[in-house]
């Protein structure tokens, strides 16, 4: 029987056997290793003995993991992930920010708010990389294994660091020459008799919700363009299509150009596609400087730019 004290001692063969079992050769975790497939071998061979028992079947074309060796290889991925965690706490007492971030964010926040504090803290740690996943699904950050993820959201998870960088608003708007040849629209319920262009996500999309103190109005609005992009659906309410909601940060140079005009300002519009924009990150992550770096960067430049563009 394999003695513990043994097994300790073998520690490094048994990392050997991970790698095999995971890329399917020894000529391939020799690569990786740096090393020759016969020596590969001999570490194997050095852990099945220590340990007492086989842990693969070797033939001409293919190696086959006995029960046993599947048993191991479920220990020893958990040995290796944990070796990683402790490095990449080593890592969070070095000084200097270097490696890889990977970031998610919804699509027109990544594309109109975030992609230029990227771009200048890139410029200002030149040792760190970016992965920047586009995307408005809601990612899990520890499950896909992501340092940060920006969410709207107006109900954070538990168990998350969150930090609030910006409120995002939808807003109600239609061009000048639509507006001069259409009904005025003073309330919710003149939107009936208006083309309305919806996201068209879900089946509530064409079901708009206004609020405005304690009064609550929900229209059924309809319309001849239907599109989920925040950029194409303002491009069509400046071609005088019809009414659309567009997030504020991509209707900003729009509305200041006077190219878009904003209905029912008295009213908030009430939709999923809101809420305040939060920065979600673990505490294990944090303890990076890399990470630290970035939170702190996107921190400083969405909060003072937030609150001056909502006074």
């Amino acid at each position: 029987m394999a003695r513990t004290e043994d097994f300790l001692e073998v520690l490094h063969e048994l990392v050997a056997f991970v790698r095999v079992a995971e890329s399917g050769s020894f000529s391939a975790a020799a690569r990786r290793h740096g090393l020759t497939p016969s020596a590969i071998s001999r570490q194997v061979a050095r852990l099945e003995k220590a340990m007492g028992i086989s842990l693969m079947q070797r033939t001409t074309r293919q190696l086959r993991l006995t029960e046993a060796g599947m048993q191991v290889l479920e220990r020893g991925r958990e040995l290796v992930a944990a070796a990683q965690a402790s490095m990449r706490v080593a890592e969070g007492h070095m000084g200097k920010p270097n490696g890889l971030i990977r970031v998610s964010a919804p699509k027109a926040l990544s594309r109109h708010v975030l992609q230029p504090h990227v771009l200048s803290f890139l410029q200002k740690y030149p040792e760190v990389d970016v992965h920047l996943l586009v995307a408005d699904r809601p990612v899990d950050p520890l499950r896909e294994g992501f340092d940060l993820v920006i969410r709207l959201t107006d109900d954070p998870p538990q168990g998350m660091v969150a930090r609030s960088l910006m409120p995002v608003r939808q807003l109600v708007l239609a061009s000048p020459a639509y507006l001069a040849a259409n009904e005025p629209i003073h309330i919710p319920e003149d939107l009936t008799a208006h083309s309305c262009l919806s996201i068209g996500e879900q089946e509530r999309d064409s079901r708009w919700r206004f609020v405005r103190g304690e009064d609550e109005v929900e229209v059924a609005v309809a319309g001849r363009y239907t599109l989920n992009h925040s950029e194409m659906r303002l491009a069509a309410v400046e071609a005088g299509l019809g009414v659309g909601c567009v997030p504020d940060f991509v209707a900003r140079d729009a509305l200041a150009a006077g190219r878009v005009v904003r209905l029912l300002v008295d009213w908030a519009f009430d939709t999923n596609y809101q809420g305040m924009a939060y920065l979600l990150y673990s505490t294990a992550r944090y303890t990076t400087p890399k990470v630290r770096a970035l939170i702190d960067h996107l921190v400083a430049a969405l909060q003072p730019a937030a609150a001056a563009g909502h006074r």
